[in-house]
């Protein structure tokens, strides 16, 4: 399993570094950020710094979208990033949730963001695509890198989608009965396209926080509950609740108390509307607790096919939880 960290790029931009480094030397594989380029400082700018400061890690959005910029400015950023650092990028992709909606815009269709994977994809390999009817071609790429996107998924469709068109998929939350229920879904469809099911990564995405005090971690992560819950809105708004084969009452059942969402505190400790977010939530979707806490769940995603664990790290305890990991869990598992 490999292992990853999640960064918000607030100001100042050497926090960002200071704490990309810091997950290096402990161990992390990838380094992402959230893509929401009002509510924080531009992400591209950044990975250049991101790169430059570290040897090995992967760096890329979690998650990016199809609709704040233009497909063939997503794919020359990454080619550029991949033509100097070399192939240490990854797309994390999703339809748009934070970055479109503060900007008065909803998210992209299922059908152009599939289409997008492919010409990004596409140009960043250097060949040349067919970009909504047009013949487009980076003629500085020469022959390129291979680019992996993995699709941020919770419903049916984009489930669906994610097996037949990405790289891998991307599961914001720590549940593995959700998990199960997910992949089985990823797979499939990657079967039925004629893809080896086994060939996408399979990542689980989530906060994570080592410490004894339960009941501060849960005030501290609650935010997550209410992150993901404006996804499961619209899955609930498209299927209703009582559909399982479409969306399980265990993603859906605790949004019925919710009345409202800030994008002012999105990702963010504290988050005044997340207080409808019950403890149990906190529970399942997020990882907390003593250590051997965290190893247990992480050997119980290993065992349901999870490839990747990236942790969210907005708390008040970023170093030790890197730290911890850095000492125990990722050691574990190279064992």
């Amino acid at each position: 399993m490999d292992f990853g960290v999640v960064l918000q790029t607030d100001p100042p931009v050497s926090r960002v570094l200071e704490l990309t480094r810091r997950a290096e030397a402990n161990g992390f594989g990838y380094g992402w950020t959230f893509d929401s380029h009002v509510l924080w400082q531009e992400p591209f700018v950044i990975y250049s710094m991101m790169l430059a400061e570290t040897e090995r890690m992967i760096v890329g959005p979690m998650v990016s979208n199809p609709g704040t910029r233009d497909w063939t400015v997503l794919a020359s950023m990454f080619a550029t990033l991949n033509q100097h650092f070399g192939p240490r990028t990854v797309c994390g992709m999703g339809r748009g949730d934070s970055a479109l909606r503060v900007i008065g815009r909803q998210p992209v269709r299922l059908a152009d963001t599939e289409e997008a994977i492919g010409v990004i994809k596409g140009l960043v390999a250097g060949e040349e695509v067919d970009y909504q009817g047009t013949p487009v071609k980076l003629p500085w790429v020469g022959e390129g890198w291979d680019l992996p996107v993995w699709m941020a998924a919770y419903g049916p469709k984009t489930l669906a989608m994610t097996g037949r068109s990405a790289d891998g998929f991307i599961l914001q939350l720590a549940d593995p009965q959700i998990l199960k229920w997910t992949v089985s879904t990823v797979r499939a469809a990657a079967e039925e396209a004629g893809r080896d099911p086994d060939s996408l990564s399979i990542a689980v995405v989530a906060p994570a926080y080592v410490g004894d005090d339960l009941a501060h971690q849960r005030d501290q992560l609650r935010w997550f509950g209410g992150m993901v819950g404006n996804h499961v809105v619209d899955l609930v708004n498209r299927y209703g609740h009582e559909d399982e084969s479409k969306i399980p009452r265990a993603l859906s059942n605790y949004i019925k108390a919710r009345e409202e969402y800030d994008y002012a505190h999105h990702g963010k400790a504290g988050n005044p509307t997340t207080d409808f977010v019950p403890d149990d939530i906190v529970d399942r979707f997020c990882i907390l607790g003593p250590i051997q806490h965290h190893i247990d769940r992480l050997v119980e995603l290993h065992d349901l096919g999870v490839t990747h664990f990236s942790i969210y790290l907005m708390h008040d305890n970023q170093e030790a939880t890197l730290d911890a990991y850095g000492e125990y869990v990722i050691p574990y598992f190279k064992e």
